[in-house]
């Protein structure tokens, strides 16, 4: 009874009572409506279809409320700031992934254009970006190498057709971007937005750190002027930079001193503009002066010519028709692509949330997902490459005033005006140029390193994750490195539920309140009664070392005790065997036997061994309380052990109680067979404190029970 007064205290989203359960069992379920009735309730709703309308076209819903004179003027500053952005960085980051510069135009348009009508944030600035990019470069080097277009000129020197091999790479990496947008959108409309949250931000920040370096590697042959062969998979990376420094006595000094002098004046302008952003009505667009400036003197000077300096060469105008991707490649670059998908998604969708949250707005991850997949989708037909979102151009976009995507639109019509008629100017721009505007934007990506230095004075095991991400990603490449930073995070999430913190509960006095013994000073334990706690749920992976810790946390050697309890029983069946042969040969030979056998007949039989008859040592506490507040969830095998738990305990007459157990963890224990006449649910209660109250009361109603009966 008294256990079904402390079930009856529980609260309401903690435990059921077996009263409450009986009763949930014998409730008949509701009525289901017939598919006809839902049918009619759901088809043709107008209110329905204009939720569902909204979701997917997000701008249906803000764009006919857009503040035109609070925030117009800042959108056209801020989209014109971006659209200048955007130019240089779109014809480095083509360069970067291996492909036309053109190309790199195509995805400084379409994207941003289509983000507008299907993107949740305000202030994201979709487009190329240098981590993508490279993880393109990497595909396109090792599925379309150089070395497959060689055709021999006077029938001696091999020189490669770039006209085949840029049509063949444009043709990958729009197969590839289709692709992408292909698994963006699945995953978006299946809900599975929550799948970036298996890339941690440690994990996230190591990956681009060690993409950066990639990225500087891939543009030294530019930055010294000297040609070199394509190198794809696992230490890539070091092999690229052996056959650099072979190379390095062919540098072009010309490309060399140009590749410097830019890299210098970008990042001392940079820095300028972030030092006086707040006086500056906009950032001074010195990437475009420099690709302004570097083309006018090369096609003054003829820097090609006379100096061998290495240009873009020709950048066709006007857009192109859409051409269907070739799926014969989907099952070669399914894994790069979903690489690809997941990885630009995690950078947008964590650039969106921390917009969303300084500016008061909510971005629907879902969504993003949807409007990145479409992005990239659509894009692949036009010829563009994978995006995803930049953090120096959101961030302009954001400090000059942007409040919409309605800035984005007007950055895509900068570009779109630069396809069409400006485009074709830049035919006589360095590709050293290019390569100094990449690595001068990857100044940002490099002072992550000083998350080495944070991580070591707050959490460990995120420096690890950050550490061997980076390691894995340089050393196995971005594709396979990935994977094997992923697998890490999850090993790590593993590895601190198997080796969680196990406490013994002490109550402060006066109160309900019960607190680690070793941490709290006030905390102490309740006579007879252990309180244990695990920091962790349980379940298959850990369950062993939670037995493991209650019994060493219970000051008592639990399986040694038994082996003696059962040493002792078998010994004392022995000696009563032997009694019993005694009494019957007694019986038989003795005159008197009838009379004796009357007399110990009426002794009675022996009452069950206890610890104390049996001459062993009593444990100090008669009752454990298993705090079950972290528990989330419990499988077969947790079920398996626990149920050992309750009888090893029994065996040294200490009964097992179990607190605060959540509703779910009960139903789990309920369909796995987990309760029987030994074990019932009067053994659990909704707090450590109702079962404490309970077990005291027992206890002391045993001992008053004890001494009537003396």
């Amino acid at each position: 009874m008294a256990a079904e007064m402390a079930l009856s205290h529980q609260a309401p989203h903690d435990v059921l009572s077996e009263a409450e359960l009986e009763e949930m069992a014998q409730r008949k379920p509701p009525t289901k409506p017939s598919l006809r009735g839902c049918l009619r309730k759901t088809r043709c709703s107008g209110s329905a279809a204009k939720s569902l309308l909204f979701r997917f076209l997000p701008f249906l819903r803000w764009l006919p409320r857009y503040p035109i004179k609070d925030w117009l003027l800042g959108d056209i500053v801020s989209g014109f700031s971006v659209g200048i952005m955007h130019l240089p960085q779109g014809l480095a980051y083509a360069l970067l992934a291996g492909l036309p510069p053109v190309t790199g135009l195509y995805s400084s348009f379409y994207p941003v254009f289509l983000y507008f009508f299907f993107g949740t944030s305000r202030h994201n600035s979709v487009g190329p970006f240098a981590v993508i990019s490279v993880m393109i470069g990497s595909l396109t080097d090792s599925l379309v190498p150089s070395e497959n277009f060689l055709e021999s000129v006077n029938g001696s020197n091999a020189t490669v057709n770039e006209e085949l091999r840029d049509a063949a790479r444009v043709e990958l990496v729009a197969t590839i971007t289709v692709l992408t947008g292909i698994f963006q959108v699945a995953l978006g409309l299946l809900q599975f937005g929550f799948v970036v949250t298996y890339l941690s931000d440690p994990l996230v920040r190591g990956y681009t750190t060690a993409a950066s370096v990639h990225v500087l590697v891939s543009q030294l042959k530019n930055v010294f002027g000297v040609s070199q062969g394509e190198h794809s998979g696992p230490l890539s990376l070091f092999v690229t930079i052996i056959d650099l420094c072979k190379k390095l006595p062919d540098t072009n000094v010309g490309t060399l001193v140009t590749s410097i002098i830019a890299i210098v004046v970008i990042l001392i302008v940079k820095e300028l503009n972030h030092k006086f952003a707040a006086k500056l009505p906009m950032p001074i667009p010195i990437e475009l002066i420099t690709i302004i400036v570097s083309t006018g003197i090369s096609y003054g000077v003829n820097l090609n010519d006379k100096f061998g300096i290495s240009v873009v060469g020709n950048i066709p105008s006007g857009l192109k028709p859409p051409v269907a991707p070739n799926i014969s490649y989907f099952g070669q670059v399914a894994g790069n692509a979903f690489a690809i998908a997941v990885v630009g998604y995690a950078i947008c969708i964590s650039l969106g949330k921390i917009f969303a949250l300084k500016h008061g707005y909510k971005v629907d991850s879902n969504q993003e997902l949807i409007a990145l997949g479409l992005c990239n989708f659509l894009g692949g037909f036009f010829q563009c490459f994978a995006i995803s979102c930049s953090m120096s151009r959101s961030l302009v976009q954001e400090s000059t005033g942007g409040n919409s995507q309605v800035a984005g639109v007007i950055a895509s019509m900068v570009i779109l005006v630069t396809i069409l008629k400006i485009g074709e100017l830049f035919r006589d721009l360095p590709k050293a140029i290019l390569a100094a505007i990449i690595i001068a934007n990857l100044k940002g990506m490099f002072k992550q390193f000083s998350d080495l230095s944070a991580l070591w004075k707050s959490n460990q095991v995120d420096l690890l994750v950050w550490i061997m991400t980076f390691i894995a990603t340089l050393l196995l490449n971005l594709d396979i490195g990935l994977a094997a930073s992923v697998a890490f995070g999850l090993l790590t999430v593993i590895f601190r539920t198997q080796l969680p913190h196990y406490s013994i509960l002490g109550r402060i006095s006066d109160t309900d309140v019960y607190r680690d013994v070793v941490e709290y000073e006030m905390a102490q334990e309740v006579p007879g009664v252990k309180i244990f706690r695990s920091s962790s749920t349980v379940y298959f992976a850990n369950v062993e070392l939670y037995a493991e810790a209650l019994k060493q946390k219970s000051g008592i050697d639990v399986d040694r005790l038994i082996e003696k309890k059962k040493k002792a029983l078998k010994k004392l069946k022995k000696e009563q065997k032997k009694l019993e042969k005694e009494k019957a040969k007694r019986k038989k030979n003795a005159e008197d036997g009838p009379g004796l056998a009357v007399i110990e007949l009426s002794a009675g039989e022996p009452s069950e061994p206890t610890l104390h008859s049996l001459g062993l040592p009593q444990p100090s506490f008669y009752a454990i309380i298993l705090d079950f507040s972290p528990v989330s969830f419990v499988d077969t095998v947790s079920i398996k052990i626990l149920k050992n738990i309750f009888r090893d305990f029994r065996e040294i007459e200490v009964d097992v109680f179990i607190a605060s157990c959540p509703v779910s963890v009960l139903a789990q224990l309920e369909r796995g067979n987990f309760f029987s006449s030994a074990i019932t649910k009067h053994s659990f209660f909704p707090s450590v404190h109702d079962a404490v109250v309970h077990i005291s009361r027992e206890r002391h109603q045993a001992l008053v029970d004890h001494s009537t009966r003396m």
